[in-house]
């Protein structure tokens, strides 16, 4: 039996017997504990704090005494001075063994730390950048010894963290030689550490010590907005987050419009890639700007988007996903340099696009499987992430099934006639009392209803200003709670429903929901030709889901989850009454928020979910609704609020919908349909 101290690491419960005199990061290296360190034990970072732990520990056999580890030392004490140590804490580097020890390794110190979101639904992210920073101690050069500088860097790079196969780009070599001598052959360099294919690559370098950090960016780059966080690739923390529209809009507020655009306008494929690139770029500077940091900082960046956003992002023409059988130029993932696309932040800075599933089952998909990981669930879960052109999965430890569905951009306020983005001034939540057919609501920026004192006071920066896509579903839904709106679609007259807030426009009527205009503030209403745009986006959504219910062989699932920006802020409630997902106890329907951006996160902050997602999408069981005869059985049937042939017994448990019907053909009231073809 070894006579040599033994030293116990906690939470990993690694153990081993070192010499006494034996640094605790030297300990925790060879028993390969994760305790992190940029300055490589030289006392300078202060990554490596352990926390010793004194007296009797049964469990590990062990008691400890106050002299187990060596004195404080005057590092520790200039440490403490400059910053201050946590009561308790030593350096790694500086204690020494002396005796029996248990050391605590806090979560702070880990190289690979769990990044705790606040949204209880996320899971943590373990962190494993694709860089990471480390001091070195260059030699000198010296005429009977003659090596370049360069090649000395990456020797010391070698000796001192055992990095093999190191490159450097050109612009590295150009900076290096007075960054050296700057800092007196002590520097800090940020390595990109490389994968199956890529070699580790040298990213930067500072004179001495640099007690800064490096950053990556997780895109979600979707047909109608683009949202970007920046992340510090160190600590896992979100320094900033921001989105844009993205400017393809203006070639089509849908995706089909866009392989239009491109079939029909010679070079349009690159013009939409120009304007796709230029947007990033801005929303990048915008982000940086935010964090007061330089985008040559930004050194690794995660990109997921459908497949014709990958294809119009890579420069890639989308003409074959225009057609069936909808192939992809490669649905593999990619790894690329940042200046290969034209992206204005580190020059060698990589960027790395998830695989994506099918032909219209993009990167994102295999985000949000990354994210919301259907394939771990014991009960059978469908996750909807709602969007322009929304994807859906549907599985368990089984199997999961995924297709998408093109819902157009209604869900997020356009083609609504007082529909805007969420933003401050924006209906968002709306009540109608179904006795007075009155409405009450909240707007983006405020808690008071519309109804209660103050209400005037809260808005009068914003006003009331349209209604956003959360607000437009609430709207519809409890206008067919009220007896409002039929299941076909239609809205009632003033003398069907009672009220003079439903107005004849037309043909047909609108529900008058806030009258502005004495003010100056629009008119805010709800039209017919919105409740059909709410209707074919959401039996879109309702036919895709059901379509993989069908290749399920069920009727049920257990749990929803509503991914994307807008499926985080709609009521599970109100889409049911509307018919956007199956019937489900309302407890539990969940929201995962920005999945497709957390799984952006999740492939930016730890590498080796990286080759997790490329395996699982393998795995993962691609339906094309648009060559499955059912996906327009389903369409019709689901056009009906909730649906025309679907029971949904809990939902009828839960509410009763008015049996009302307004298809009168009398024309009264503005209610005569134009007869069918």
């Amino acid at each position: 039996m070894s006579t040599d101290p033994l030293v116990v690491f906690t939470p990993s419960g690694k153990r081993g017997h070192f010499p006494v005199g034996t640094p605790v990061l030297t300990a925790a290296r060879q028993l390969g504990v994760d305790l992190d360190s940029v300055c490589g034990g030289r006392g300078i970072c202060s990554k490596c704090q352990i926390t010793p732990s004194y007296g009797e520990f049964p469990k590990h056999g062990v008691s400890v005494t106050d002299d187990a580890l060596s004195l404080w030392n005057k590092v520790e004490q200039r440490y403490q001075d400059k910053r201050g140590l946590t009561a308790g804490r030593r350096l790694g580097c500086q204690a020494t063994v002396q005796g029996d020890i248990v050391i605590d390794v806090p979560p702070e110190s880990q190289v690979h730390k769990q990044v705790v979101r606040k949204r209880a639904e996320v899971r943590d992210i373990e962190m494993n950048p694709s860089t990471r920073l480390f001091y070195v101690e260059v030699e000198q050069p010296d005429m009977h010894k003659p090596s370049g500088d360069m090649e000395r860097l990456i020797e010391a790079l070698e000796v001192q963290w055992s990095l093999q196969n190191i490159q450097a780009d050109f612009h590295i070599l150009r900076t290096a030689q007075p960054i050296l001598r700057k800092g007196g052959w002590k520097v800090t360099v940020a390595v990109h550490l490389g994968d199956d294919t890529h070699p580790p690559k040298i990213m930067h370098i500072w004179p001495g010590f640099f007690e800064g950090s490096v950053y990556g960016l997780a895109v979600d780059l979707g047909s109608t907005t683009i949202a970007a966080h920046l992340c510090d690739l160190q600590s896992g923390e979100v320094v900033a987050s921001s989105g844009i529209m993205n400017p393809q809009i203006r070639f089509g507020e849908d995706l089909m419009s866009r392989v239009s655009y491109s079939m029909m306008n010679k070079g349009g494929d690159l013009e939409m890639t120009r304007a796709v690139r230029d947007g990033m770029n801005a929303l990048f500077a915008q982000v940086a700007s935010e964090a007061g940091i330089d985008k040559a900082l930004i050194v690794d960046a995660v990109f997921v988007c459908n497949p014709v956003m990958h294809h119009l992002f890579l420069g890639i023409d989308p003409f074959e996903l225009g057609q069936a059988p909808f192939a992809l130029a490669t649905s593999n993932a990619l790894s690329l340099r940042a200046a290969e696309l034209e992206l204005d932040i580190h020059p060698a800075a990589r960027v790395y696009l998830l695989p994506c599933i099918a032909g219209h089952v993009g990167a994102d998909a295999a985000a949000v499987a990354l994210s919301e990981a259907p394939d771990k669930s014991k009960d059978l879960v469908l996750v909807v992430d709602v969007g322009t052109n929304a994807e859906i999965l549907l599985g368990n430890t089984d199997k999961v099934l995924a297709c998408s569905s093109p819902t157009g951009p209604a869900f997020e306020g356009a083609q609504i006639s007082s529909g805007q983005r969420a933003a401050p001034g924006a209906i968002e939540r709306i009540e109608i009392n179904p006795v007075t057919k009155d409405p009450r609501f909240q707007v983006i920026g405020s808690d008071v209803w519309s109804d209660q004192d103050g209400f005037a006071e809260v808005i009068a920066t914003t006003g009331v200003t349209g209604i956003c896509g959360s607000g437009i579903i609430e709207a519809i839904a409890e206008m067919r709670l009220a007896g409002l709106l039929d299941a076909s679609g239609l809205i009632g007259s003033a003398e069907q429903t009672g009220t003079p807030r439903c107005i004849a426009d037309g043909r047909t009527n609108s529900y008058v929901i806030w009258d502005g205009t004495a003010e100056g503030s629009p008119l805010i209403t709800v039209t017919n030709p919105d409740i059909r745009a709410i209707q074919m986006a959401k039996a879109a959504l309702y036919s895709g889901a059901r379509l993989l219910m069908d290749k399920f062989g069920v009727d049920t699932v257990d749990r929803v989850v509503l991914a994307g920006a807008f499926g985080a802020h709609i009521s599970a409630k109100h889409a049911m009454v509307l018919g956007m997902i199956p019937d489900c106890p309302l407890a539990k329907v969940t929201s995962a928020g920005n999945a497709a951006g957390t799984g952006a996160r999740i492939a930016l902050l730890n590498t080796k979910s990286r080759r997790e997602i490329e395996e699982t999408v393998r795995q993962i069981e691609k339906i094309e609704t648009a060559v499955e005869p059912r996906f327009q059985e389903h369409f019709v049937n689901a056009s009906a609020i909730p649906n025309a042939i679907e029971p949904f017994p809990i939902l009828n448990s839960l509410v009763t919908l008015p049996n009302v019907s307004f298809n009168t053909g009398s024309g009264d009231g503005g209610t005569r349909r134009r007869r069918r073809r």
